[in-house]
Formats: C-alpha cells, sequence, structure tokens
C-alpha cells in the first residue's frame, strides 16, 4: 500500500512540475503575442522546473527502468555471468552518483554561503539549486536497491527500455522472445519456445 502511495506521489510531482512548465509557457506566449508583455521570470523559472522535472526523473527512470542502455554484449552471457557484469555497472553508477552527489552538495552549500540571489527571480540561488544533491540522493538510492536485488540473485541488473522490442510488438502485435532466453534459460527455467 505504502509502496503504490509513493509511486503515485512520484508520477504526481512529475505530472506537477510537467504542467507548470507548460502552463508558464503557455501564458508568457498568450502575453506577449497579444498583449506585447510578458514575464521577465518566467524563463527562469521554467528552465528551474525542466531541471527538477530531470533530475526527479532520472531516479523515477531508474525504478521503472525506462533508461536506455547497449547491452547486447551482456546479453549473450550466462545468467551468473550477466548478474555480475550487471551487478559491476550497478556499483559503477553509484560511484558516479557518490561523486556528483558531494560536488552537488558542495555547491549547493557554497551558494546558500554567498548568499546569490536567482537572477531574475526574487529568491536565494541556493533554493533551485537543491533539487541537484535531491535528485542524485534518489537515484543513488534506487540504485542501491538494484545493487541489492542483483546480489541477492532477483534480478540481472539495470532494467533498460527495450525501444526495439517494443516496436516490433507493436508492429506485430505479437510478444517477441529474446534468443538469449532460448539459448541460455536461467538456472531452474525449462527451454522455452514460441511458435511463429
Amino acid at each position: 500500500m505504502l509502496i503504490r502511495i509513493v509511486h503515485h506521489l512520484e508520477e504526481g510531482f512529475i505530472a506537477l512540475l510537467l504542467a507548470l512548465m507548460t502552463l508558464i509557457t503557455f501564458s508568457q506566449v498568450v502575453a506577449r503575442y497579444l498583449f506585447s508583455t510578458g514575464f521577465g521570470w518566467a524563463l527562469e523559472l521554467t528552465t528551474y522546473l525542466f531541471a527538477w522535472l530531470v533530475l526527479f526523473g532520472i531516479s523515477y527512470g531508474i525504478k521503472v527502468g525506462a533508461h536506455i542502455g547497449i547491452d547486447i554484449v551482456v546479453r549473450q552471457l550466462p545468467h551468473q555471468w550477466r548478474r555480475i557484469v550487471g551487478l559491476l555497472a550497478v556499483l559503477a553508477c553509484c560511484a558516479y552518483c557518490i561523486i556528483l552527489l558531494v560536488g552537488a552538495t558542495g555547491y549547493v552549500y557554497k551558494l546558500y554561503e554567498v548568499g546569490i540571489e536567482a537572477q531574475d527571480l526574487p529568491i536565494p540561488r541556493w533554493i533551485p539549486f537543491i533539487m541537484l544533491p535531491i535528485g542524485l540522493a534518489l537515484a543513488l538510492l534506487r540504485l542501491l536497491q538494484i545493487a541489492w536485488l542483483t546480489a541477492t540473485g532477483q534480478q540481472e541488473g539495470l532494467r533498460l527500455a527495450d525501444e526495439a522490442r517494443e516496436a516490433i510488438e507493436a508492429v506485430e502485435g505479437v510478444e517477441v522472445v529474446e534468443a538469449v532466453e532460448i539459448l541460455h534459460p536461467a538456472p531452474g527455467q525449462a527451454r522455452q519456445e514460441k511458435a511463429p
């Protein structure tokens, strides 16, 4: 129940950011072309909202397996090796996230100390930039969850979007079976084949 609530809150926050960006941009266009005026802060606010959308969306993309990756070589490996390579990839992503998180936290703290204001908005600059460490911390949390699932054998690493398979399924209306699953079934799985 709690997991579903968190999932809906994440989706709702992403939808809210997208709706605010659209509303501000639309109102700016209407104000400029119909009334020959505009809001000086609209572009900066839209830029910050977009940055928040991207930074928050990174962790959500990790969670739902929406990120694109090239894993053609890894899919050819046996199940155990796919898990090992997947775990190494997740740990490398965690290391990268930690490096960025440390740098982002230091940067936001310096902005807080110096007290620089945003260019067009009357707020301190550290407030919109706080999403840098928050987004990276959320991404690190998701990556650590995947590392745990991979280490315990519940997953083979990062789940990646497979746009080619989705496109083929959409055109043909049939589910495509991976050749890797047929050639190298996971331990305990029977060999499966589908008739055309």
